[in-house]
């Protein structure tokens, strides 16, 4: 049990410290949103396929785990998030972050059973109310572009998540989805330095440094240590840890980037999270005899 919470937690915390490095890295301009979406896969793509050569030889790799639809997806995510950190707070855009992924997976599971039970749609109902809430036109609201932005991610984020449900090797599917959306970004470099079509390229050492973190360390490590604990935890242990990743994006951007939370993103994330733990931890109905 000390193992996986050990793992557990520093797994949400590099989850949760992507949105951090993200926000440092751009809210100052210390690189350009394409540049920070390159370098990051790239550098998550180069851990990744290491941590499987080293695990299982070259024969993993050769065997091209993943798919060209989910590098799609995970590159969507990646430039959509660092694109939506240019106007959000660091807090703020983990949390509609969040709740775009988790209510692409909850609504896609609605849809796709006959009968949902109660307690899921009630769930889904106090979450979706929480996040209108949020998004509403106020002194308090977020930027609404930026929340768009985070929302689009979010979602290539549910649908990469739904895409590799289900695959024997998560951490070698990982690996080739990243080498995939890297190759895939590679694009935008030429298009940055010509001043299109997410403005200027502009790469600073701060810049590049933070990228690289955010790649190599809190999303490359991040997902070998998550895939050494996600054994260890049942499917509603694993679908609930995550609902701390908000919380501690919210309390490293007060701490380390000097983003007080305001009343309206403390209140609305507290809703969030518990709608969303409801649906989560919802008993399944048991399916009808023949």
């Amino acid at each position: 049990m000390p193992v996986t919470l050990a793992l557990t937690s520093l797994a949400m915390i590099a989850f949760a410290a992507n949105s951090l490095l993200a926000r440092a890295a751009l809210a100052e301009g210390a690189i350009d949103a394409s540049s920070y979406t390159v370098v990051r896969l790239v550098a998550g793509a180069v851990v990744l396929a290491a941590f499987v050569a080293l695990r299982g030889g070259r024969a993993s790799l050769a065997a091209r785990p993943g798919s060209t639809a989910s590098g799609v997806a995970l590159l969507a995510y990646a430039l959509f998030f660092s694109l939506a950190y240019l106007r959000l707070g660091a807090a703020t855009g983990a949390l509609i972050l969040f709740a775009s992924v988790q209510g692409t997976m909850i609504l896609t599971g609605i849809l796709g059973r006959d009968r949902p039970v109660p307690r899921e749609l009630l769930g889904l109902a106090v979450a979706f109310a929480a996040f209108v809430w949020l998004l509403l036109p106020g002194l308090a609201a977020p930027d609404p572009l930026g929340a768009a932005l985070m929302v689009l991610s979010g979602i290539a984020w549910g649908a990469y998540s739904l895409k590799g449900r289900g695959v024997r090797d998560p951490l070698a599917a990982t690996a080739g989805n990243f080498v995939r959306a890297g190759l895939l970004s590679l694009p935008l470099l030429p298009l940055a330095f010509a001043g299109a079509p997410f403005g200027a390229a502009s790469v600073s050492g701060e810049g590049l440094w933070l990228a690289v973190v955010s790649g190599a360390v809190t999303s490359g490590l991040g997902y070998v240590i998550w895939y050494a604990a996600l054994p260890r935890l049942s499917t509603t242990q694993g679908a609930v840890v995550q609902l701390t990743v908000p919380v501690i994006a919210l309390a490293g951007a007060a701490l380390l980037l000097s983003e007080p939370p305001t009343p309206r993103l403390v209140l609305s994330a507290a809703a969030i999270l518990f709608g969303v733990g409801l649906a989560v931890t919802a008993p399944k109905r048991a399916a009808a005899s023949a």
